[in-house]
């Protein structure tokens, strides 16, 4: 019954899919789908972003540089700024950070303060 029939069939036909397409959301959805898809494009770009800093360096004395990379990274995709907790939530869908946190042994290495000083040889001047 392409031809006749009431309108709500015929809208069904012009459009070339049913009510029950997989390819059309359901309106009760619909006012949802721009935040799924902007949150799929945030955690791509995060994956991106992964590519050039790696979980890994998460971990030790480049955490802090890591974590700011990724981000710059998400601020230069998106145009607004992240938060690093932001970034470490995005992070925790996709890894465990747990196992990254530095055991005790680790943060005593981290924090153990020394005093510098240039030895003597530096401040002696050698005449010509």
């Amino acid at each position: 019954m392409k031809g006749g029939g009431g309108g709500k069939p015929r809208e069904e036909e012009q459009d070339g899919m049913s009510v029950h397409s997989p390819c059309k959301a359901p309106p009760s959805s619909a006012s949802s789908l721009p935040k799924e898809q902007s949150q799929v494009e945030l955690e791509l770009r995060l994956l991106e972003a992964l590519e050039i800093y790696p979980p890994v360096k998460l971990q030790g004395i480049h955490r802090h540089f890591v974590l700011y990379g990724l981000m710059e990274f998400l601020r230069r995709s998106f145009d607004r700024n992240f938060s690093s907790d932001e970034v470490l939530q995005l992070l925790d869908r996709f890894y465990n950070l747990e196992m990254l946190k530095p055991d005790d042994e680790e943060m005593d290495i981290l924090n153990h303060e020394e005093d510098f000083s240039l030895p003597q040889s530096f401040f002696v001047k050698e005449e010509p």
